[in-house]
């Protein structure tokens, strides 16, 4: 992946997760009153801070970035290295953002060294499975190797160690196909179309040697039904959002048009639906996903991660990049994933 597309994906999870952080858990008119007349409009010094969303997909992306030091992506690679992230996510002092409790109870499991399959907590399919996937997205083909499958099944395993529902897997797949895309440059009109044939061509597809028995559950009486609830869950949010622009439902809240964006696969939803109705404006897409009555950190946070994969870094304010917080770690991180696409 090139630079600028790179810098502007990982950036760009931060600026719309700071955007949009002190918006999370309000009404629209309560954001309304607090930042007239049309909500938070911009960052600055003193509105620069993450969530746990930035510091988790931080967390994921270097956790690939040392995997891949170790050889090619495995379980055996991959899970040491996101098991120590996201311990060290866990004891960080920095994570005192209201982190989702999924996330810090699969992640105090992970370090009382018990496997990732009792870690998880098998019946969530909140966002945090997915809020942090974007750098899967960003992941050069060279560097994943000749398997097409690779990307899918680092995608939902990273999930699969918080959070084992079939959605939250089939959401984080779906949002690191969807980041790829427009990392490539490719029609934003014609994404829905893509999304779609993509989840119809996973739907039975299980990666047994990453999830192993996480499949195994009253009711499921094989992987391939399992994982075809996740995916079917999200097919019904694609429709979601084709009615939507369809319907040009511009001036309502996107909570109400695609979901609240609490569980994974709304997140997506709302996230990509705010990209969609503001594709060539990058701050435009990101302030109406602060504008959101819902979970409108996770919602702008992936808004901003596929509007920095389309357009790149140059189409963000310049003095943003200077002032968010963790721009260190996220330079650093974008210069590592760009090395490796060389």
């Amino acid at each position: 992946m090139d630079r600028k597309t790179t810098f502007g994906c990982l950036f760009g999870t931060a600026f719309g997760d700071a955007l949009a952080a002190p918006t999370e858990f309000l009404s629209i008119n309560e954001i309304l009153k607090q930042w007239p007349p049309n909500g938070p409009q911009s960052l600055s010094s003193d509105h620069r801070t993450v969530t746990d969303d930035t510091q988790m997909a931080l967390a994921v992306g270097e956790a690939l970035v040392m995997a891949h030091k170790h050889g090619p992506f495995s379980i055996e690679t991959v899970e040491p290295a996101l098991r120590t992230a996201f311990i060290t996510w866990l004891r960080s002092p920095d994570n005192n953002r209201a982190p989702g409790m999924t996330c810090i109870q699969a992640c105090e499991r992970l370090a009382r060294h018990e496997p990732w399959l009792t870690a998880s907590n098998r019946s969530s399919k909140g966002c945090g499975a997915n809020m942090r996937v974007a750098p899967i997205g960003l992941l050069s083909d060279t560097w994943l190797g000749a398997d097409a499958q690779t990307r899918s099944a680092l995608a939902q395993f990273q999930a699969a160690m918080t959070h084992g529902h079939p959605t939250a897997l089939a959401a984080s797949d779906l949002t690191a196909f969807s980041v790829r895309y427009l990392a490539q440059k490719r029609d934003p009109v014609k994404l829905l179309e893509e999304t779609r044939d993509y989840a119809l061509s996973q739907r039975s597809i299980y990666h047994y040697d990453w999830l192993g028995p996480l499949w195994e559950r009253p009711g499921k009486e094989t992987p391939e039904s399992f994982i075809a609830l996740g995916w079917d869950e999200c097919l019904l949010i694609i429709d979601r959002i084709e009615a939507a622009l369809r319907q040009k439902m511009l001036e309502q809240d996107p909570c109400l048009v695609i979901g609240a964006g609490w569980v994974a696969e709304e997140a997506y939803g709302t996230g990509l639906y705010c990209f969609l109705i503001n594709p060539d404006d990058p701050v435009a897409a990101i302030r109406r996903a602060a504008l959101t009555s819902g979970d409108s950190d996770s919602i702008a946070c992936l808004t901003g991660a596929f509007a920095g994969a389309y357009l790149g870094m140059d189409y963000w304010p310049k003095e943003w990049f200077q002032i968010i917080e963790y721009k260190e770690r996220l330079g650093l991180l974008a210069e590592a994933m760009t090395d490796q696409a060389q």
